[in-house]
């Protein structure tokens, strides 16, 4: 059976001098996975240009998938770690976890460096 992002959950972990989240290989490997979906892309998007918490209602009128499909995007990103989602009662709010997607930007801004002033 191949690994999802749901299945291989790795910690992400926080540099206790910097503040700042570093992502092994793996989690990288994973985050890029679950944005490799057209779907959950548009969704991260949606996530990071709302001013508060994405309802999943909301999310769901502006995207053209079903609920279920939805559920699965969610639980995809949640996995990859890009997303925090909180659960009141009934609703669902979807949040972007910033320093999670900063640590991917840096990672891959860091590819086009030379290897010497690589971390």
């Amino acid at each position: 059976m191949k690994p999802t992002a749901a299945s291989s959950k790795i910690p992400v972990e926080k540099s206790p001098v910097a503040k700042t989240v570093q992502l092994s290989r793996a989690r990288r490997t994973a985050i890029l996975k679950a944005l490799a979906d057209p779907h959950r892309l548009e969704l991260l998007e949606r996530i990071a240009a709302s001013t508060c918490p994405l309802g999943c209602a909301e999310a769901l009128s502006t995207l053209a998938i079903c609920p279920a499909t939805l559920s699965h995007h969610i639980k995809e990103l949640e996995a990859a770690g890009l997303v925090h989602v909180e659960r009141a009662g009934k609703f669902i709010h979807l949040n972007l976890r910033a320093e999670v997607w900063s640590a991917l930007v840096a990672s891959l801004a860091a590819l086009g460096q030379p290897r010497s002033t690589r971390r």
